[in-house]
C-alpha cells in the first residue's frame, strides 16, 4: 500500500508529491493528460519552432514561492530569465507607467504627485518581504506568523477594497496600473482584500521580478517531476480518474483538482455545493514576425504588459465579464511577451506573444477581433506582425485543463471571503469529510498562480495525518 496518491500533475500536485516524498513517504501521481504540467505547460500551438505557454507564462509568484525556493529545482533545469522590465502599462497618449525592480523607477513613472504615496505604500514591507511572503502564502489561521507585526500592518493596508487604496493616488497612471494588478486574478476592484492582491504583485516585482522560465513554463513542471523521480516517487500519465476505486490502495489521496471534480470522484455529495466559480477568459497565442510595435517605449522591454486605458475602463471590463453576462467591448488585457527575455521561444527575429481578456463564465463566443482592436490602440500595426494565432475560449480552456471550470483559470472566484477562505469556510481547507482525502489545487489557499504553495500546505496536513496513523 502506498502512503499517498496524488491526482493531477500540475504544479500543486507535483509539489505536494515532492514534499511527501522528501519526508520518506511513498508517493504516486496520476495525471489524465499525456504529460505533466497543469497550468504550467509549453506547446507549439501555432507554427513549428514557436513555443507557447497555454496558460501561465510570467511567474512573479513562482520565483517568490517559499516552496519552490526550498527545492533544488535549478538542478533539474529550471532557470528564471528576467526581461528588462517586469511589467509596463501603456496609455492612449503614448506614455506608460512601469512596475520595475526599482521602487524609485516605478514611483517616478506615476508622476511627481503620486511618487511619494507609492513609496510610502510599498517601502515599509520590502525589508521583511521574504518573511511576509511565507506568512501570507502559508497555512491560513492555523500557523503562527513568523512576523505578526508586519503581517498585521499588511492586513491593515491589504484587507480593504482596492478602490480604497487607489484613493491614495491623485493621478490616473498609478490608479490604472494598480487596478490592472488586481485584475490579474479577475477580482472585482471593490472586493474584500483586493488591495492585498495588488500589493503582493507589486512587492513580488520589487523583491525578485516577474520572470519567465527558460524554454517555457513546462520547465517548472518538468523540474518538479524530475525531482520527484529522484526521491523515489512515480508519475503515471494518460490515467483518467473517475472514482476512488480507479486508484491503487493508499493511506491518503491528495487531489489537485477542482472541488467539483473532487466531490464527484470521492463521493462527497454536496460538500462543495456553495463553492463559486468566476469569470472565464478568452486567450490568443500569437506567432509574430517581429516584436509587438508598441507606441510607448517602455512596453518594448517588458515581460508583461497590461492593457486598459484607465481604471474606469478596467473596472467596467471586469464588471461586464462577471456581472452582466456579456463580453466587454473594450476588455482589460493581460499580455505576455516571453521572447523578450527568452529567445529560445521562437526562431531568430521572431516572437511569441499571448493576450487574454475576461469573458463571462462558460462563454462560447469569439473575442479575437475585439482583443486585436484593443491591442491596435496601443500597438498600431500589430495585426501586420501576425504569422499565426491559436485561440481558446472557456470551452477550449476547460477541455485542456479540467480545473478551469467554465474557463475560470483561477479554479474559483477570487471575490468575497473566497479571496482568503477557500474552498470552504474552514480552519483546515485542505481536509475533506473523508479522513483520507485531501485537496491541494488553486481552489485552496493561497489561491491561483504557479507557486506550488497550495500543494506545499496540503502536504503538511497529509503528513501530519500519516504520522498520527
Amino acid at each position: 500500500m502506498l502512503d499517498a496518491v496524488v491526482v493531477g500533475a500540475g504544479p500543486n500536485g507535483l509539489t505536494a508529491a515532492v514534499e511527501l516524498a522528501r519526508r520518506g513517504f511513498s508517493v504516486a501521481v496520476f495525471e489524465a493528460r499525456d504529460t505533466v504540467g497543469g497550468g504550467a505547460r509549453t506547446e507549439e500551438l501555432t507554427l513549428p519552432g514557436f513555443r507557447h505557454d497555454p496558460c501561465s507564462a510570467a511567474h512573479p509568484l513562482g520565483i517568490n514561492s517559499p516552496a519552490f525556493r526550498d527545492l533544488p529545482l535549478e538542478r533539474y533545469g529550471l532557470e528564471w530569465l528576467h526581461p528588462p522590465l517586469p511589467m509596463a502599462h501603456p496609455f492612449p497618449d503614448g506614455s506608460a507607467a512601469v512596475l520595475s525592480r526599482s521602487v524609485g523607477e516605478t514611483a517616478a513613472s506615476f508622476g511627481a504627485r503620486d511618487a511619494g504615496a507609492y513609496r510610502r505604500l510599498v517601502e515599509p514591507f520590502l525589508p521583511r518581504w521574504d518573511t511576509l511572503a511565507r506568512d501570507f502564502m502559508s497555512l491560513p489561521l492555523t500557523a503562527l506568523p513568523r512576523d505578526p507585526v508586519t503581517l498585521a500592518r499588511f492586513g491593515l493596508a491589504g484587507l480593504p477594497p482596492s478602490t480604497w487604496l487607489m484613493r491614495r493616488f491623485r493621478d490616473e497612471k498609478a490608479k490604472t496600473l494598480f487596478a490592472g494588478l488586481v485584475a490579474h486574478v479577475m477580482a472585482p476592484l471593490g472586493g474584500f482584500a483586493t488591495s492585498a492582491i495588488g500589493l503582493v504583485f507589486a512587492l513580488a516585482a520589487h523583491a525578485r521580478g516577474w520572470p519567465v522560465a527558460r524554454g517555457g513554463s513546462q520547465s517548472i513542471s518538468d523540474a518538479l517531476a524530475a525531482h520527484l523521480a529522484d526521491l523515489g516517487g512515480t508519475v503515471h500519465t494518460d490515467y483518467e480518474v473517475k472514482r476512488l476505486d480507479d486508484l491503487p490502495p493508499a493511506r491518503a489521496y491528495v487531489f489537485d483538482t477542482s472541488p467539483t471534480a473532487l466531490a464527484r470522484i470521492a463521493g462527497l455529495g454536496n460538500h462543495y455545493a456553495g463553492y463559486r466559480y468566476g469569470p472565464g477568459v478568452f486567450k490568443v497565442d500569437y506567432a509574430l514576425d517581429g516584436p509587438v510595435p508598441w507606441t510607448a517605449e517602455e512596453p518594448r522591454g517588458a515581460g508583461t504588459v497590461q492593457i486598459g486605458a484607465d481604471s474606469a475602463e478596467i473596472g467596467a471590463a471586469l464588471h461586464a465579464a462577471s456581472g452582466t453576462g456579456r463580453a466587454p467591448d473594450r476588455p482589460f488585457l493581460i499580455t505576455v511577451q516571453p521572447s523578450v527575455a527568452d529567445p529560445t521561444r521562437a526562431p531568430a527575429g521572431r516572437h511569441v506573444f499571448w493576450a487574454y481578456g475576461h469573458v463571462p463564465h462558460g462563454w462560447s463566443g469569439d473575442l479575437t477581433d475585439v482583443i486585436e482592436r484593443q491591442l491596435e490602440r496601443f500597438a498600431p500595426g500589430f495585426r501586420d506582425r501576425v504569422l499565426a494565432r491559436a485561440t481558446a475560449g472557456p470551452p477550449e480552456l476547460a477541455a485542456r485543463n479540467a480545473n478551469y471550470v467554465g474557463g475560470d483559470i483561477a479554479t474559483g472566484a477570487v471575490s468575497g471571503l473566497q479571496v482568503l477562505l477557500r474552498p470552504k469556510l474552514s480552519l483546515f481547507p485542505y481536509s475533506t469529510p473523508h479522513p483520507a482525502v485531501f485537496i491541494c489545487s488553486s481552489a485552496t489557499p493561497p489561491g491561483p498562480g504557479v507557486h506550488g504553495m497550495s500543494g506545499h500546505n496540503a502536504a503538511k496536513a497529509v503528513w501530519r495525518r500519516l504520522r498520527r496513523t
